[in-house]
């Protein structure tokens, strides 16, 4: 959904909600696709058990740090906790900016825009 061009005036309410909602959306796509990787990952490299894998990947993407990290005994598994956890850095960053540009973009557009275009 493209943004307004800053001549044109701000889209309205529902637009907006519309907008947000997409975003949203993409968000928790590219949020389960990183839980995914991560599930995957620490069940596969890592040999954990799904439920395990599930709590280590959540852990990581929460911010809250690994819970396994000693028992990933093989070094490609600590290579792949390791670059999980910068992934997972990378994706909480893309995510809050994707939920906060139609945000942004809003409070910027209302900044720009004559009175008479609101």
């Amino acid at each position: 959904m493209p943004f307004e061009h800053h001549r044109q005036p701000v889209a309205p309410h529902h637009v907006f909600l519309r907008r947000m909602a997409s975003h949203l959306f993409i968000t928790l796509v590219l949020i389960g696709f990183t839980l995914t990787i991560g599930i995957l990952g620490y069940r596969w490299i890592g040999g954990l058990p799904w439920l395990d894998a599930l709590l280590e990947s959540s852990m990581l993407m929460g911010g809250e740090g690994p819970i396994y990290s000693a028992d990933l005994a093989s070094p490609a598994a600590k290579l792949f906790a390791s670059f999980y956890a910068l992934f997972c850095g990378l994706v909480l960053i893309i995510g809050s900016g994707i939920l906060l540009a139609p945000v942004v973009h809003r409070i910027l557009h209302r900044l720009h825009v004559p009175e008479e275009k609101l």
